[in-house]
């Protein structure tokens, strides 16, 4: 085994004043670096390459402030609050050229100067220089990735692939810059290769505005509604994208690709918008570890809001089948996220959100102030990690329940709104009622059939109009100052 690294020809550090000048270098710079790798792992599979190792580097943003003066405190982001050197690696910057240029300008703004551009000393494993899509990537299937390839090309390190920044366990090094963004660039690519695999959609396609939600009875509506948007005039979507990458474009009645011969484990739907405005659509499925695992990787590509849209039990004998629940707090017992964040954190309702979903319920049902009440109540929400909880002795869960003044019980809603609060993510609640198992009233096929048919549709309206209010908004208001910790990146 030779010891010879080979490396493309590097490229120097530049300093930029324009936010745009800056992301077009981070580009030239990715792109020269992946390619290398992607040629060197054709060779590599055909016999041809020269001995050695293969490596290139992510690029890098560095910025340097060297005052305590503070700016304008009204945004949540977009500043640095001591003198430093602050920096972070970048991944895929075509992606997130809009995302990029819009942190940068108002960095610069705020601090004036400029930043630097140039390459870091993380390399870029192998595996996140590949696309899935990528032609050598068929021919790699027998090509042993293991430790045989680990002596010729960087694999990903599990020391850049963590949330530390924003789970506030970051621990700076001195002599080291201070991080400039939440996520590093390993940690992105981890994520947008998962959301390929768990969604069946590319990364691009995903929208600033996401719904989840746990029933297929949602997609099948939005399907039908996406697609007859599609075909009106007036609509503001320019296209509609499944599973499979399979395209409807506006005022086009043929989809282009091939839906995948089975479904994903969490299937995306795409209603696209101009600027990423449009609304992504998730069937997250039921329980906790699948709402905790999308999230995880929606987080990285910075949505301007999400929302829970699904079925919960009603713990109050006075709701009825079919009313919704608009959650203003949380009772935690999902579990999963203990170690990321305690359960003695409090999530905060977001005004901007709660405000939108209300407005959205009065809009679509017709019901306006005290009227209101009669199907919608806001409270807390508890989720739970068992689904079949009432097998229990009843007694002890009854009893928190009815201290946490809990209205309502899911699997899912505590998780992503915990999970948006984490990862600096609005979030909010819109649950409607399915069954009343404390008073008796279980879910019967026969009933089942009929709430569906009747509440989903609405339901589903109530959260897409939500969701269009708040594209309506200036990202800095819905990226709230409740969502920032006592140390956070410039970078939202």
């Amino acid at each position: 085994m030779s010891d010879t690294i080979h490396s493309p020809p590097p490229l120097p550090k530049r300093h930029f004043t324009s936010p745009g000048a800056a992301v077009d270098y981070l580009i030239q710079i990715y792109d020269s670096n992946t390619q290398f790798l992607q040629v060197a792992f054709a060779q590599h599979v055909s016999n041809t390459a020269e001995l050695g190792r293969f490596r290139a580097y992510y690029p890098e943003i560095r910025f340097s402030n060297d005052t305590y003066a503070r700016v304008d405190s009204r945004w949540s982001y977009g500043h640095v609050d001591e003198p430093g050197d602050y920096s972070t690696t970048i991944t895929q910057p075509r992606l997130f050229k809009g995302y990029l240029r819009h942190q940068l300008e108002i960095l610069l703004n705020n601090h004036g100067g400029g930043v630097d551009i140039g390459e870091s000393n993380i390399a870029i494993p192998l595996h996140f220089a590949l696309s899935s899509g990528d032609p050598i990537a068929p021919e790699s299937t027998h090509v042993e990735m293991g430790s045989q390839l680990r002596d010729v090309f960087d694999v990903p390190d599990i020391a850049h692939v963590n949330d530390y920044i924003v789970n506030g366990t970051y621990e700076p090094t001195p002599g080291l810059p201070i991080p400039l963004a939440p996520f590093p660039a390993q940690r992105i690519d981890y994520s947008l290769h998962r959301l390929k695999h768990y969604t069946a959609t590319e990364p691009k396609h995903f929208q600033n505005y996401v719904l989840f939600t746990n029933y297929q009875f949602y997609i099948d509506e939005f399907c039908q509604l996406a697609k007859a948007l599609m075909k009106d005039e007036s609509s503001p979507y320019t296209a509609f994208v499944e599973p499979g990458n399979v395209i409807t474009y506006h005022g086009d009645d043929i989809s282009q690709g091939n839906p995948p011969p089975r479904l994903p484990q969490m299937p995306a739907y795409h209603l696209v918008g101009p600027k990423c405005r449009g609304i992504t659509l998730i069937n997250i499925g039921v329980g906790p570890s699948n709402a905790k695992t999308i999230t995880d990787h929606v987080a990285v590509l910075r949505p301007h809001a999400w929302l829970m849209l699904g079925h919960c039990a009603g713990l109050r004998s006075s709701q009825q089948l079919g009313d919704y629940v608009l959650a203003h707090a949380y009772v935690r017992e999902d579990k999963v996220l203990d170690n990321d964040i305690p359960v003695w954190v409090p999530i905060p309702a977001l005004a901007e959100i709660q405000q939108a979903l209300e407005a959205a319920v009065e809009e679509t049902t017709g019901l306006h102030g005290f009227e209101l009440k009669r199907i919608m109540r806001t409270g807390t929400v508890a989720s739970v990690d068992n689904r079949n909880w009432e097998l229990q002795d009843q007694r002890e869960p009854v009893r928190r329940l009815s201290q946490s003044r809990a209205i309502a019980l899911d699997m899912e809603s505590a998780t992503i709104a915990a999970n948006g609060f984490r990862l600096r993510v609005p979030y909010g609640t819109l649950l409607c009622v399915s069954d009343k198992p404390l008073q008796g009233e279980l879910k019967l096929p026969g009933m089942a059939s009929d709430f569906y048919q009747n509440q989903v549709g609405q339901h589903l309206k109530i959260g897409m109009l939500a969701l269009q209010k708040l594209a309506q908004m200036k990202p800095e208001r819905l990226h709230s100052r409740k969502l920032r910790s006592f140390f956070e990146t410039a970078f939202q």
